[in-house]
């Protein structure tokens, strides 16, 4: 019997590059002129994998969040995996945003991809969901970079990474 041959799909962001990309856009926000006596924040909760963003109005909180994306672009975060909240009004003619970064795969978008390679008709491939990450196997290593290609040409919605690949 041949052996099993494996590799994980992933969906992780990179806190420390989070957090170096809202530092240089902090450093941006307090040196551009046109929030010169704005009350616009940006502040990272790594622990909660959040980023507030606070701002004098709604134009300036577009402003706001494209000195933020742009930033994260630039370190390489994963922009799927930022799920930005709606622009809410708080006190002091302020407004608002949560910026949730997503870690992991969530449930829904696990079973869309093990539908995906199912409906896909790859010989010998199983998927197996581990939490918030899945495993895929196979005896045959050319299936895998089959996968890995066709997983690589969808879009479920996060960005997938392939590691720990086993032989």
């Amino acid at each position: 019997m041949a052996a099993q041959a494996s590799f994980d799909i992933t969906s992780k962001v990179d806190l420390q590059e989070v957090d170096n990309a809202i530092n240089q856009a902090k450093k941006e926000l307090a040196q551009r002129y046109d929030f010169k006596g704005s009350k616009s924040t940006i502040e990272l909760k790594a622990k909660e994998n959040l980023i507030e963003l606070v701002a004098d109005d709604t134009f300036k909180m577009e402003a706001v969040w494209e000195i933020v994306l742009t930033r994260l672009i630039r370190r390489g975060v994963p922009t799927k995996n930022l799920k930005p909240g709606d622009i809410e009004p708080i006190g002091g003619g302020l407004v608002k945003r949560k910026v949730e970064l997503q870690q992991g795969i969530s449930s829904d978008a696990a079973r869309d991809i093990t539908k995906f390679v199912k409906e896909q008709k790859l010989k010998k491939i199983q998927v197996t969901i581990q939490g918030d990450q899945l495993r895929v196997t196979s005896s045959s290593k050319d299936e895998l970079q089959n996968a890995i290609q066709i997983l690589r040409a969808q879009d479920f919605g996060v960005e997938l990474q392939f590691g720990n690949f086993r032989d």
